[in-house]
């Protein structure tokens, strides 16, 4: 591929395509440094998915050696959710006389896991977002020189086409096509926090169906 065979109007079409996968995730409000389609919940709140005892009257949950232990091990995502229930069943039996107390310090253990991964992921799709943002602005630049380049004055002879304009092409299709391979990846990113707060739910649920 050469300069003098891609016209200023595949350049830009190019370019836009980009900038439009940056933004096509994006929400119409909100923050703008949110490129997802689900909506933004900074952070979660215990209410949103528990509704069995108070957390802070069943004590601390990092003072409960086995609770805490528990609860870092079916909030991982290692865990799979049908390792769960008879996990949460060996250590209601054995905590039996306390069981309601201890089951709920599991829970809040398993929330402050699960919402402090939650919080990292949402920060780093922040980042993630303004990274793109700004290859899709080098990425315009980059179509902006190549078109100038063809279309200018000198470049109606091939002998005039500046010795670098090949490898400014090469740049731009090489940014392009990580740029693209980002814009895919983050699509599936942005699934991670909705399949925490989900895990979540659904660990909640079982921990109150026991109490």
């Amino acid at each position: 591929m050469t300069v003098r065979t891609i016209s200023a109007r595949t350049l830009m079409s190019l370019a836009a395509l980009a900038l439009g996968a940056g933004t096509a995730l994006a929400q119409p409000k909100g923050d703008p440094d949110w490129p997802c389609v689900q909506r933004k919940v900074s952070t979660l709140s215990p209410g949103t998915v528990w509704t069995g005892p108070d957390l802070e009257a069943a004590g601390a949950w990092g003072d409960d050696f086995e609770a805490a232990a528990l609860a870092q091990k079916i909030a991982s995502r290692r865990t799979a959710l049908d390792e769960v229930d008879p996990l949460l069943d060996a250590f209601a039996a054995k905590v039996a006389p306390e069981k309601d107390k201890r089951l709920t310090r599991v829970f809040a253990g398993v929330f402050e896991v699960i919402n402090g991964e939650r919080n990292k992921v949402i920060s780093g799709i922040g980042r993630y977002a303004q990274g793109q943002r700004r290859m899709a602005e080098r990425i315009r630049d980059e179509a902006d020189q190549i078109s100038a380049t063809k279309d200018g004055p000198s470049a109606q002879d091939a002998r005039d086409i500046p010795k670098d304009a090949s490898e400014l092409e090469t740049k731009f299709t090489w940014d392009r096509r990580i740029f693209q391979e980002r814009s895919q990846s983050l699509t599936y990113v942005c699934e991670v926090p909705t399949l925490l707060e989900q895990r979540l739910g659904e660990i909640a649920r079982r921990i109150q169906a026991r109490l």
